[in-house]
């Protein structure tokens, strides 16, 4: 008979595998790898998702990893902006690129309607083959000359964000910079050919990977759960094909849900310590069914770029940084007297973090 899980179980599941039971003794970029990314669209997000994870966490070491080009910031999982290893880029981009070009198109096919897309990547990439760092504003500009169509904007974001593998360079994403993004192509920055899609020999060897990793970083979960998180269709046939070496458990509703051996599900009575996110924190949104860790009647704030509190494992607050320094919160729900003295202590602390120069400053 299958095991169930019921919510508090899963809770905690996804608790251990995101460091938000226990802050990680890790380096930044194990961290990094063994979450499955953080998403990055807001450059400062990922530094408070760290600093909840990993134990003694310094943003210095972010900004050292972007420059040694062994941390990226690119386009990725949903068509969002990821911080993710290196490693990870050139293994997850390909297996990626056809979401990204559908996902543009459903952005802007209006402008984009009667445009050849594969003319328009290949110019693209001549035009950055020169190594020179560009705007998104830049690259459409130049797109944009002497080929009446559609506005520069909307051929530098096709680009970009989805017709050649670009990476978003540092200064953008270091600690307390306000850089706008420059480009260059995903192979150049990491010295290494990147292909634009995935071989189709590799492609149930790269959809593998990308299962076992969200179940590593996320599990158990169902499959509707994996594709929301990556946004890709495809996946039941890798996971198929997987069986044999996942588990399998029910939750409270019935679904499957299916997770690898040895990965932790801590008992459900564990406690959960006081923990701060940020802005669309991939352990709330990296689920088709958030039950486990928001309650339905705020899911609404996970999509809406509110920063979420977990109190006792669970979203029951959200923050921002009060005026003149400190943090501010607002619970969702009362809290107890000891709640309210831990998110109180949890707050100063990262109020501490936050006021916290940029290397050299």
């Amino acid at each position: 008979m299958t095991a169930r899980l019921d919510g508090r179980a899963l809770n905690r599941a996804t608790l251990a595998r995101q460091f938000l039971l226990s802050r990680a003794d890790a380096p930044v970029l194990d961290a990094v790898a063994r979450v499955g990314g953080l998403q990055a669209q807001e450059p400062q997000e990922p530094f408070v998702g760290l600093w909840s994870r990993v134990a003694g966490f310094d943003p210095g070491d972010v900004d050292r990893l972007l420059g040694q080009r062994l941390l990226v910031r690119l386009h990725l999982m949903r068509r969002t902006v990821h911080l993710v290893t290196a490693d990870d880029a050139w293994r997850w981009r390909p297996r990626h690129h056809a979401l990204l070009r559908q996902r543009i198109l459903g952005t802007w096919r209006r402008e984009l309607t009667g445009v050849d897309l594969d003319d328009l990547a290949g110019r693209a990439a001549a035009l950055l083959a020169d190594g020179r760092p560009r705007s998104l504003g830049d690259i459409g500009r130049a797109l944009a000359v002497g080929a009446p169509g559609p506005a520069p904007r909307v051929l530098g974001e096709a680009v970009v964000a989805a017709l050649v593998p670009t990476v978003q360079l540092p200064p953008r994403g270091t600690w307390r910079s306000a850089a706008g993004a420059r480009y260059l192509p995903l192979s150049a920055w990491l010295g290494r050919p990147v292909p634009v899609e995935v071989d189709p020999a590799a492609a149930d060897a790269a959809g593998a990977d990308l299962v076992r990793r969200y179940l590593g970083a996320f599990g158990p979960a169902a499959s509707a759960d994996l594709r929301a998180w990556c946004g890709l269709a495809g996946l039941p046939q890798v996971v198929a094909a997987l069986r044999e070496e996942l588990v399998s458990f029910r939750d409270v509703r019935g679904r499957e849900l299916l997770d690898l051996p040895e990965a932790p599900r801590p008992d459900a009575d564990i406690p959960a310590p006081v923990r701060f996110l940020p802005a669309f924190d991939n352990a709330v949104l990296g689920y088709h069914d958030r039950g486990r860790i928001i309650d339905d009647a705020h899911r609404g704030l996970s999509v809406a770029g509110k920063r979420l509190v977990l109190v006792n494992g669970r979203v029951g607050a959200t923050w921002d940084a009060a005026a003149g320094g400190g943090v501010a919160v607002v619970p969702l729900r009362d809290f107890t007297a000891a709640e309210r003295a831990e998110v109180a202590e949890e707050a100063e602390r990262l109020a501490g973090f936050l006021a916290r120069p940029p290397a050299g400053g």
